[in-house]
């Protein structure tokens, strides 16, 4: 109480105010701490770079890991950067290297033993189908293989009009074909061409139907033989003609020869990519082989990897194709079977295989035929 015989309330106790400084010394280390956070990870990556650079050009593994990823870069429409990998030098005598051993393929022998007969039905069969869809896969990677069981059903396709490609779908649909998948290489700048201009020689139902080669001068060849013997390897056009081929593009290396992997381990696959590749069986059925890549679901194959696939279901021989954004494997309808890489879909290209119930009447014709090869523009898009 007070003189006055009043209670007295006490107050409310407040707290006291932080001093000024104080406050702001708090609101520094709030605002400093997300600097303090994004040091740390700057700290923290360059720290995994350093490791990520020791690791890949100071090790055993890495230095495999970083030829692995050079050869893959080789195979893209990027393949100058590759140099980061492995420098300017070491990308000419990678690109050296594997020119060299696909010319050393190309040059043994062929004696490959190939007896083209009849399918013949299992026991209680009337007849077996032209064509089995298999799926395959291996470490990495997922494709479809299609057997064809009588090569002679299988006719080179081009596409309809003169001055553009053409998707391998449009031509299955457009011709009526069984199936096709892409087949040789063509001229291509900058990863954007129109996919009308062939590299090295087109032929179909016999007759060269293009070519930027000598009739003397050898050059990488996948075909088909009037006999349904496939070959592959390095041959004159004139050579081809007297051979008795009848459908054939330019494309390399061969695979297998003789019942043989030419390809010794993944070492030497040739980095990881879609790949497009053809193989013969003994008894002269078609091996139709794709596989995806640079995706999700299947990353790519070595050209290991495709031999050891064809040598699993019986491959004799067999060849390298156009891959990479090219591959792709259509069957009757236009149906795509497996998933190109290209975000855009299908590319536009020269030439296809394409497999028939009646061959010699297929809708084929030589688009090229008339056209000066000198004045064909493989970037101009025409509509």
């Amino acid at each position: 109480m007070n003189q006055s015989g009043y209670r007295v309330r006490p107050a409310a106790e407040t707290p006291p105010l932080p001093p000024r400084s104080a406050g702001r010394r708090a609101g520094r280390q709030a605002r400093g701490r997300p600097l303090r956070w994004f040091g740390r990870l700057a700290a923290a990556a360059a720290l995994a770079g350093a490791l990520a650079v020791l690791f890949l050009f100071a090790t055993p593994w890495g230095s495999s890991l970083r030829y692995t990823m050079a050869d893959t870069l080789i195979t893209t429409q990027h393949r100058h950067w590759a140099a980061w990998l492995i420098g300017e030098q070491g990308l000419k005598e990678r690109v050296a290297q594997y020119n060299r051993q696909f010319e050393s393929y190309a040059e043994l022998e062929d004696e490959t033993v190939v007896a083209v007969a009849e399918p013949q039905p299992a026991p209680g069969q009337e007849t077996l189908p032209l064509t089995e869809l298999i799926e395959v896969e291996g470490d990495g990677f997922k494709g479809h293989l299609m057997i064809v069981r009588d090569p002679l059903k299988v006719r080179l396709g081009v596409p309809a009009k003169p001055g553009m490609g053409e998707k391998v779908s449009e031509m299955v649909k457009r011709t009526g074909a069984v199936a096709g998948i892409n087949a040789g290489g063509f001229v291509d700048p900058e990863g954007m061409g129109n996919g009308f201009k062939p590299i090295g020689l087109v032929i179909s139902g016999g007759e060269i139907w293009y070519r930027d080669v000598g009739m003397e001068t050898p050059t990488h060849v996948v075909g088909i033989d009037k006999t349904g013997r496939m070959i592959a390897g390095k041959y004159k056009p004139n050579e081809l003609i007297e051979m008795g081929v009848k459908e054939a593009v330019s494309f390399s290396p061969r695979i297998i020869l003789n019942g043989q992997g030419l390809f010794k381990s993944d070492k030497e696959g040739w980095g990881l990519a879609p790949r497009t590749a053809i193989g013969q069986r003994a008894d002269g059925a078609l091996l139709f082989l794709v596989i995806d890549g640079r995706q999700k679901h299947s990353v790519g194959a070595t050209l290991y990897d495709v031999q050891e696939v064809l040598l699993e279901h019986g491959a004799v021989i067999a060849a390298n194709l156009d891959g990479g954004s090219s591959t792709v494997l259509a069957t009757s309808g236009g149906h795509v079977v497996n998933k190109p890489a290209s975000p855009y879909g299908e590319r536009l290209l020269p030439t296809a295989f394409l497999v028939f119930e009646q061959p010699d009447g297929a809708p084929v014709r030589n688009v090229w035929e008339g056209l000066n090869r000198e004045q064909i523009d493989p970037s101009k898009w025409i509509k």
